[in-house]
C-alpha cells in the first residue's frame, strides 16, 4: 500500500505538469496564502479540497476536534507565524458535524491521554446546554455541541496574546468559525467572526458569547 501511494504520487505530479509546466516551480518560489485553517484531523475534511483551494492557498493546522487550546505551543506557533509572517487575512477555525472528538467527550468513556485534550469541549457542554447524563445525546444535540464548541474556540483563539498584539498593530485579521457537512460536502459561516473592529469596541477579557441551549 505505501508502495502505491508513491506511485500516485508521480501521477499526480505528471498531470499538474502537463497541465501547467511550470507549476512546481512556481509553487516553491512563494507562499502568500491569505487564510489560516484550523480544523479537525478527521481524514475526510482535508482543507484545500474541501475549500476549493489550491496547495499554496491556505495554511493548514489540524487538530482532534479543532480545539483551541492557550498551552499548545504547535497551534500557537502557527497561528503566530502565520499572522506577524506571511500575513494571512483570515483565520478559519473549521469543525464537522459527525466529528468523533465531540462525541467521545460527553460519552462518558474513557479514553486516555484524549480525555484531558478534549476538556474544552465538556466545558462548552457544561456551560451552554441543559444537564444531561453521558450517552444522552442526540445527533441533533451532537450537532449543536459541534456548533458551540466551534463558536467557543473563535473566542478563546480571539483571546490569544498574539491576535491581541496583531489588532493592536492594526492587522487587518479577521477569526472566522465555519462548520462541514460530511453528507452534504457544504461548508456553513456560523456567523461569529470577530474581527480587529469588534476587539476594539469588546476587548477580550468580554466573557465569551452563549450557545443556544439545547432542547
Amino acid at each position: 500500500m505505501i508502495e502505491e501511494l508513491l506511485t500516485k504520487n508521480k501521477l499526480w505530479s505528471a498531470a499538474r505538469k502537463a497541465a501547467k509546466p511550470d507549476y512546481f516551480e512556481r509553487l516553491s518560489k512563494l507562499q502568500r496564502p491569505e487564510y489560516l485553517w484550523i480544523g479537525c484531523s478527521d481524514s475526510r475534511v482535508p482543507a484545500n479540497v474541501i475549500a476549493g483551494l489550491e496547495p499554496g492557498e491556505v495554511f493548514v493546522h489540524r487538530n482532534v476536534a479543532n480545539l483551541i487550546h492557550p498551552t499548545d505551543l504547535n497551534m500557537l506557533s502557527v497561528v503566530e507565524y502565520a499572522v506577524h509572517q506571511l500575513g494571512v487575512k483570515h483565520i478559519i477555525i473549521c469543525g464537522h458535524y459527525g466529528c468523533g472528538g465531540i462525541r467521545a467527550a460527553v460519552s462518558g468513556e474513557r479514553f486516555g491521554l484524549i480525555d484531558h485534550w478534549l476538556q474544552p469541549v465538556r466545558d462548552v457542554s457544561s456551560t451552554c446546554f441543559e444537564c444531561r447524563e453521558s450517552g444522552g445525546w442526540s445527533e441533533a444535540d451532537l450537532d449543536k455541541l459541534c456548533e458551540a464548541s466551534i463558536i467557543e474556540q473563535v473566542e478563546r483563539l480571539a483571546r490569544t496574546p498574539t491576535l491581541r498584539a496583531a489588532w493592536q498593530e492594526m492587522k487587518d485579521v479577521s477569526i472566522h468559525g465555519w462548520v462541514y457537512g460530511l453528507k452534504d460536502g457544504l461548508l456553513s459561516d456560523l456567523g461569529c467572526t470577530v474581527t480587529r473592529d469588534r476587539f476594539a469596541a469588546s476587548p477580550p477579557c468580554k466573557s465569551p458569547s452563549t450557545a443556544p441551549m439545547a432542547t
